[in-house]
Protein backbone atom coordinates (compact mmCIF):
# COMPACT_ATOMS: atom_id res chain seq x y z
CA UNK A 1 0.00 0.00 0.00
CA UNK A 2 1.48 3.16 -0.96
CA UNK A 3 1.93 5.72 1.96
CA UNK A 4 -1.05 7.46 3.23
CA UNK A 5 -1.88 11.27 3.17
CA UNK A 6 -0.51 12.73 6.68
CA UNK A 7 -3.59 14.16 9.16
CA UNK A 8 -1.17 17.38 9.14
CA UNK A 9 -1.28 18.07 5.31
CA UNK A 10 -4.71 17.25 5.60
CA UNK A 11 -5.53 19.92 8.08
CA UNK A 12 -3.17 22.59 6.34
CA UNK A 13 -5.71 21.76 3.16
CA UNK A 14 -8.56 22.76 5.63
CA UNK A 15 -7.21 25.75 7.02
CA UNK A 16 -6.38 27.06 3.64
CA UNK A 17 -9.62 26.19 2.35
CA UNK A 18 -11.23 28.13 5.58
CA UNK A 19 -8.93 31.58 5.72
CA UNK A 20 -8.72 31.41 1.78
CA UNK A 21 -5.22 33.00 2.12
CA UNK A 22 -1.82 31.15 2.44
CA UNK A 23 -0.35 33.51 5.46
CA UNK A 24 -3.44 33.85 7.47
CA UNK A 25 -3.86 29.73 7.03
CA UNK A 26 -0.18 29.62 7.86
CA UNK A 27 -1.11 30.97 10.85
CA UNK A 28 -3.47 28.72 12.04
CA UNK A 29 -1.58 25.86 11.70
CA UNK A 30 1.47 27.78 13.72
CA UNK A 31 3.76 26.84 10.70
CA UNK A 32 5.29 28.71 8.19
CA UNK A 33 4.16 29.67 4.75
CA UNK A 34 6.53 28.05 3.31
CA UNK A 35 5.96 24.43 5.22
CA UNK A 36 2.01 24.53 4.65
CA UNK A 37 2.70 25.17 0.96
CA UNK A 38 4.61 22.32 0.84
CA UNK A 39 2.49 20.08 2.69
CA UNK A 40 -0.17 20.42 0.15
CA UNK A 41 1.55 20.11 -2.71
CA UNK A 42 3.00 17.00 -1.03
CA UNK A 43 -0.65 16.30 -0.59
CA UNK A 44 -1.49 16.24 -4.11
CA UNK A 45 1.58 14.40 -5.18
CA UNK A 46 0.45 11.59 -2.53
CA UNK A 47 -3.21 11.68 -4.02
CA UNK A 48 -2.02 11.94 -7.65
CA UNK A 49 -4.89 15.27 -8.84
CA UNK A 50 -4.47 18.54 -8.15
CA UNK A 51 -6.02 20.25 -5.40
CA UNK A 52 -5.23 24.07 -6.33
CA UNK A 53 -4.90 26.08 -9.04
CA UNK A 54 -1.93 29.14 -8.50
CA UNK A 55 -0.95 31.77 -10.01
CA UNK A 56 1.55 34.62 -9.14
CA UNK A 57 -1.32 36.30 -6.74
CA UNK A 58 -3.97 34.13 -6.30
CA UNK A 59 -4.97 30.79 -6.18
CA UNK A 60 -8.68 28.70 -6.62
CA UNK A 61 -9.25 25.01 -5.08
CA UNK A 62 -10.31 22.86 -8.47
CA UNK A 63 -13.66 20.81 -7.77
CA UNK A 64 -11.63 17.82 -7.06
CA UNK A 65 -9.93 19.82 -4.37
CA UNK A 66 -13.31 20.94 -3.20
CA UNK A 67 -14.32 17.22 -2.90
CA UNK A 68 -11.07 16.48 -1.38
CA UNK A 69 -12.09 19.05 1.45
CA UNK A 70 -15.08 17.56 2.17
CA UNK A 71 -13.81 13.94 2.83
CA UNK A 72 -10.66 15.41 4.57
CA UNK A 73 -12.84 17.44 7.24
CA UNK A 74 -14.86 14.12 7.84
CA UNK A 75 -11.29 12.48 8.52
CA UNK A 76 -10.41 14.91 10.83
CA UNK A 77 -13.49 15.10 12.64
CA UNK A 78 -13.68 11.83 12.70
CA UNK A 79 -10.03 11.09 14.34
CA UNK A 80 -10.34 13.95 16.84
CA UNK A 81 -13.89 12.01 18.46
CA UNK A 82 -11.60 8.99 18.11
CA UNK A 83 -8.70 10.40 20.41
CA UNK A 84 -11.73 11.69 22.41
CA UNK A 85 -13.53 8.59 23.15
CA UNK A 86 -10.00 6.97 23.46
CA UNK A 87 -8.65 9.65 26.27
CA UNK A 88 -12.03 9.25 28.06
CA UNK A 89 -11.92 5.02 27.90
CA UNK A 90 -15.16 4.71 26.32
CA UNK A 91 -17.00 6.76 29.51
CA UNK A 92 -20.12 8.70 27.91
CA UNK A 93 -20.09 11.73 30.11
CA UNK A 94 -16.47 12.84 30.08
CA UNK A 95 -14.38 14.88 27.98
CA UNK A 96 -14.81 18.05 26.03
CA UNK A 97 -18.22 17.88 24.10
CA UNK A 98 -18.89 21.13 21.76
CA UNK A 99 -22.68 22.03 21.96
CA UNK A 100 -24.38 24.62 19.50
CA UNK A 101 -27.85 26.15 20.51
CA UNK A 102 -30.05 28.94 18.80
CA UNK A 103 -30.63 32.42 20.50
CA UNK A 104 -34.40 32.28 21.18
CA UNK A 105 -33.72 28.59 23.67
CA UNK A 106 -29.95 29.37 25.13
CA UNK A 107 -31.13 32.01 27.58
CA UNK A 108 -33.87 29.80 28.98
CA UNK A 109 -31.97 26.25 28.91
CA UNK A 110 -28.00 26.36 29.52
CA UNK A 111 -27.75 27.66 32.69
CA UNK A 112 -29.89 24.95 34.16
CA UNK A 113 -27.88 22.26 31.40
CA UNK A 114 -25.22 23.44 32.72
CA UNK A 115 -25.86 23.53 36.22
CA UNK A 116 -26.73 19.71 36.24
CA UNK A 117 -23.71 18.61 34.81
CA UNK A 118 -21.90 19.99 37.01
CA UNK A 119 -23.23 19.13 39.87
CA UNK A 120 -23.99 15.59 38.07
CA UNK A 121 -20.85 15.06 35.83
CA UNK A 122 -18.02 17.37 36.33
CA UNK A 123 -15.47 15.37 33.89
CA UNK A 124 -18.09 16.63 31.01
CA UNK A 125 -16.54 20.03 30.17
CA UNK A 126 -19.73 21.74 27.98
CA UNK A 127 -18.47 24.39 25.88
CA UNK A 128 -21.34 26.40 24.63
CA UNK A 129 -21.64 28.59 21.29
CA UNK A 130 -24.64 30.59 20.97
CA UNK A 131 -25.73 31.10 17.00
CA UNK A 132 -28.54 30.69 14.40
CA UNK A 133 -29.36 27.81 12.81
CA UNK A 134 -27.90 28.27 9.55
CA UNK A 135 -24.29 28.85 11.12
CA UNK A 136 -24.57 26.38 14.00
CA UNK A 137 -25.54 23.34 10.92
CA UNK A 138 -22.37 24.37 9.41
CA UNK A 139 -20.18 24.65 11.90
CA UNK A 140 -21.65 20.67 12.98
CA UNK A 141 -20.50 19.86 9.31
CA UNK A 142 -17.36 21.23 9.89
CA UNK A 143 -16.42 19.06 12.65
CA UNK A 144 -16.33 22.86 15.16
CA UNK A 145 -19.29 21.58 17.53
CA UNK A 146 -20.17 18.26 18.20
CA UNK A 147 -23.65 18.42 18.71
CA UNK A 148 -26.66 21.02 18.77
CA UNK A 149 -29.82 22.02 20.77
CA UNK A 150 -32.36 23.00 17.66
CA UNK A 151 -36.15 24.16 17.02
CA UNK A 152 -37.70 21.65 14.51
CA UNK A 153 -38.92 21.38 12.05
CA UNK A 154 -35.97 22.02 10.41
CA UNK A 155 -33.91 20.49 7.65
CA UNK A 156 -30.89 19.14 9.56
CA UNK A 157 -29.04 18.05 6.42
CA UNK A 158 -28.69 14.45 6.72
CA UNK A 159 -27.83 14.59 10.66
CA UNK A 160 -29.24 12.51 13.34
CA UNK A 161 -31.70 14.24 15.83
CA UNK A 162 -33.44 13.34 19.24
CA UNK A 163 -36.70 14.73 19.74
CA UNK A 164 -36.41 16.09 23.08
CA UNK A 165 -39.66 17.97 23.77
CA UNK A 166 -42.34 20.50 22.75
CA UNK A 167 -42.13 24.08 23.69
CA UNK A 168 -45.72 25.54 23.49
CA UNK A 169 -46.35 29.01 21.98
CA UNK A 170 -48.15 31.97 23.93
CA UNK A 171 -49.46 34.96 22.28
CA UNK A 172 -48.08 37.72 24.89
CA UNK A 173 -49.52 41.43 25.15
CA UNK A 174 -50.16 44.35 27.69
CA UNK A 175 -53.05 43.62 29.95
CA UNK A 176 -55.33 46.54 29.24
CA UNK A 177 -55.54 44.85 25.32
CA UNK A 178 -55.82 41.32 26.71
CA UNK A 179 -59.18 42.20 28.63
CA UNK A 180 -60.52 42.78 25.28
CA UNK A 181 -59.85 39.83 23.79
CA UNK A 182 -61.13 36.44 23.88
CA UNK A 183 -59.23 32.78 24.17
CA UNK A 184 -57.96 31.36 22.00
CA UNK A 185 -57.02 34.21 20.19
CA UNK A 186 -58.72 34.74 16.98
CA UNK A 187 -56.29 37.19 15.04
CA UNK A 188 -59.00 39.38 13.44
CA UNK A 189 -59.67 40.72 16.86
CA UNK A 190 -56.44 42.18 16.79
CA UNK A 191 -55.67 45.94 15.27
CA UNK A 192 -53.19 45.64 11.45
CA UNK A 193 -49.92 46.06 12.27
CA UNK A 194 -50.23 44.92 15.92
CA UNK A 195 -47.87 41.33 16.19
CA UNK A 196 -44.06 41.94 16.33
CA UNK A 197 -41.66 39.42 15.18
CA UNK A 198 -37.63 38.25 15.18
CA UNK A 199 -35.98 38.70 12.22
CA UNK A 200 -36.06 36.00 9.78
CA UNK A 201 -32.52 35.20 10.58
CA UNK A 202 -34.24 33.55 13.85
CA UNK A 203 -36.19 30.12 12.92
CA UNK A 204 -39.30 30.72 15.44
CA UNK A 205 -40.75 33.53 13.71
CA UNK A 206 -41.27 30.66 10.84
CA UNK A 207 -42.19 28.40 13.70
CA UNK A 208 -44.69 30.55 15.36
CA UNK A 209 -46.42 31.95 12.49
CA UNK A 210 -46.90 28.12 10.91
CA UNK A 211 -47.67 26.65 14.55
CA UNK A 212 -50.43 29.72 15.65
CA UNK A 213 -51.93 29.80 12.09
CA UNK A 214 -51.09 32.85 11.65
CA UNK A 215 -52.38 33.89 7.79
CA UNK A 216 -53.26 37.18 7.88
CA UNK A 217 -50.20 39.10 6.80
CA UNK A 218 -51.69 42.73 7.73
CA UNK A 219 -51.14 42.10 11.64
CA UNK A 220 -47.89 41.35 11.24
CA UNK A 221 -45.70 44.39 12.03
CA UNK A 222 -43.09 45.58 9.77
CA UNK A 223 -40.64 45.85 12.78
CA UNK A 224 -38.06 43.35 13.33
CA UNK A 225 -36.24 42.38 16.73
CA UNK A 226 -33.13 40.83 17.29
CA UNK A 227 -34.08 38.58 20.76
CA UNK A 228 -37.54 37.83 22.97
CA UNK A 229 -36.54 40.60 25.56
CA UNK A 230 -36.50 43.09 22.54
CA UNK A 231 -40.72 41.61 21.61
CA UNK A 232 -41.55 41.83 25.38
CA UNK A 233 -40.52 45.30 25.89
CA UNK A 234 -42.26 46.37 22.40
CA UNK A 235 -45.59 44.58 23.96
CA UNK A 236 -45.24 45.88 27.40
CA UNK A 237 -45.44 49.30 26.08
CA UNK A 238 -48.44 48.44 24.78
CA UNK A 239 -47.73 48.47 21.27
CA UNK A 240 -49.36 45.21 20.04
CA UNK A 241 -48.53 41.56 20.78
CA UNK A 242 -45.82 38.80 20.41
CA UNK A 243 -45.58 35.13 20.18
CA UNK A 244 -43.50 33.95 23.26
CA UNK A 245 -42.16 30.45 23.67
CA UNK A 246 -43.41 28.74 27.68
CA UNK A 247 -39.96 28.16 27.61
CA UNK A 248 -38.89 31.66 28.23
CA UNK A 249 -42.06 32.45 30.14
CA UNK A 250 -41.14 29.98 32.75
CA UNK A 251 -37.60 31.30 32.94
CA UNK A 252 -39.62 34.78 33.94
CA UNK A 253 -38.86 36.69 30.89
CA UNK A 254 -42.41 38.23 31.63
CA UNK A 255 -41.40 38.96 35.04
CA UNK A 256 -41.89 42.92 36.11
CA UNK A 257 -44.22 43.73 33.35
CA UNK A 258 -47.48 44.12 32.53
CA UNK A 259 -47.97 41.07 29.95
CA UNK A 260 -50.79 38.84 29.92
CA UNK A 261 -49.69 35.01 28.16
CA UNK A 262 -53.11 33.77 25.76
CA UNK A 263 -53.09 30.58 23.94
CA UNK A 264 -52.88 31.48 20.76
CA UNK A 265 -54.92 29.79 17.47
CA UNK A 266 -53.43 26.37 16.27
CA UNK A 267 -54.04 22.78 17.48
CA UNK A 268 -50.40 22.31 18.25
CA UNK A 269 -49.33 26.18 18.64
CA UNK A 270 -46.04 25.18 19.65
CA UNK A 271 -42.08 24.49 18.22
CA UNK A 272 -40.11 20.80 19.00
CA UNK A 273 -36.62 20.87 20.66
CA UNK A 274 -34.72 18.56 19.53
CA UNK A 275 -30.76 17.52 19.72
CA UNK A 276 -28.59 17.38 16.08
CA UNK A 277 -25.60 15.47 16.08
CA UNK A 278 -23.17 13.50 12.88
CA UNK A 279 -24.50 10.37 11.92
CA UNK A 280 -21.13 9.52 12.08
CA UNK A 281 -20.46 9.87 15.38
CA UNK A 282 -19.16 7.83 18.02
CA UNK A 283 -20.35 9.49 20.87
CA UNK A 284 -23.79 8.13 20.24
CA UNK A 285 -23.92 7.09 24.03
CA UNK A 286 -22.91 10.55 25.11
CA UNK A 287 -25.48 12.51 22.99
CA UNK A 288 -28.27 9.97 24.35
CA UNK A 289 -28.09 10.87 28.21
CA UNK A 290 -27.11 14.74 27.55
CA UNK A 291 -31.04 14.56 25.78
CA UNK A 292 -32.55 12.51 28.58
CA UNK A 293 -31.03 15.47 30.70
CA UNK A 294 -31.93 18.35 28.51
CA UNK A 295 -35.82 16.76 28.07
CA UNK A 296 -36.31 16.55 31.53
CA UNK A 297 -35.81 20.39 31.92
CA UNK A 298 -38.44 21.40 29.05
CA UNK A 299 -41.67 22.18 29.32
CA UNK A 300 -43.06 18.80 27.70
CA UNK A 301 -41.12 15.77 27.52
CA UNK A 302 -41.35 13.90 24.30
CA UNK A 303 -38.05 12.13 24.15
CA UNK A 304 -37.83 9.55 21.34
Amino acid sequence: MSKLPSLKNLSYLLALHQHQNFNRAAQACHVSQSTLSSGIQNLEEQLGCQLIERDHKSFLFTGMGEEIVDQARKIITETEELLLFAQSQGKTMEGPLRLGCIPTIAPFLLGDLSKFVHQHHPALQLNIREDTTHNLLQLLRNGELDVLILALPMDIQGNQSYMLGRDPFKLVMHKSLAEKIEEPVAYNQLPDASIFLLEKEHCLTGHAVAACELADSSKINPFTATSLHSLVQMADAGFGATFIPQMAIDRGILNGTDLIALQPKGQQASRDIGLIYRSTTNRRQTFRKLAEIIADLLPERTLR
